[in-house]
């Protein structure tokens, strides 16, 4: 069994599993490293500015590394994966989860701010690309989870690019799903409702309050919620689910 050297200083196994998850310095992500550390994956917190948070997450989980990047930038992306490649060696399970939030209507919303919540969608899109060709292909093997949202189905006054980004993720999984077919590689979403998260803190109490009532459970929920079928996703359990769209809010949206 070979060891290496993460780049804190500290030795690993490399035959490990190791899982990837993007903006996993807080909310969801930092949850679903935390259940995918807890199921015995080495784990990589990605993030873009929140380091501190990053590595709050990497000393609770213990076996993980932490790794900066702008999914906005392609050179970004390409160096974060050749970083991997060099210190891991593997992956197998990308969790696609970060994201960013551009809210007006349309009337309201200018062109840069349409543009720049359409980028996130690309970062996916490649990183996903360079994760499948360094990684799963090679290995013929490999869980791709996508992180939607429910906005995606149902629409979402003041949010049409984001809900419109949300339901390319889901579109997205299920063409994935079909190009590799054959290749043990299974792709799936999990799609989010009513979360509470930093951002939903901010929301003021009335629009707290409207959502509150649409959902049977009276609830949000919590992102340990969402990581735990991202876990499942991720383990034996989830072996024969592939092109999935898996809902997580409390019956807001049945699918």
């Amino acid at each position: 069994m070979r060891m290496t050297n993460d780049r804190s200083g500290s030795q690993h196994d490399t035959e490990k599993p190791v899982a990837l998850v993007t903006g996993a310095g807080r909310g969801i992500g930092a949850a679903c490293a935390r259940a995918l550390a807890a199921d015995g994956f080495r784990v990589g917190i990605h993030y873009r500015t929140s380091e501190a948070d990053a590595l709050t997450v990497k000393e609770e989980i213990g076996d993980a590394f932490t790794i900066r990047a702008d999914l906005n930038d392609i050179d970004d992306i390409d160096a974060m994966v050749k970083t991997i490649k060099a210190d891991e060696g593997r992956v197998d399970v990308l969790v696609n989860n970060a994201g960013m939030s551009i809210n007006a209507d349309i009337i309201s919303m200018k062109i840069d701010e349409f543009d720049a919540q359409r980028r996130p969608l690309r970062g996916v899109w490649y990183l996903t690309k360079r994760i499948l060709r360094l990684f799963m292909l090679r290995a013929n093997r490999g869980r791709i989870i996508n992180i939607s949202s429910v906005v995606g189905h149902t629409g979402n006054a003041g949010q049409m690019p984001y809900t419109m980004e949300k339901a390319a993720l889901d579109a997205m999984t299920r063409s994935l799903t079909k190009e590799l077919a054959g290749r043990n590689i299974l792709i799936n979403s999990v799609a989010p409702g009513f979360i509470k998260t930093a951002m939903t803190a901010e929301l003021p109490p009335e629009v707290t309050e409207k959502y509150l009532a649409a959902i049977p459970l009276g609830r949000m929920g919590r992102p340990e919620e969402i990581a735990s079928v991202v876990a499942f996703l991720s383990g034996a359990g989830g072996s024969y689910i592939n092109g999935t769209v898996i809902h997580v809010n409390g019956g807001l949206y049945g699918g």
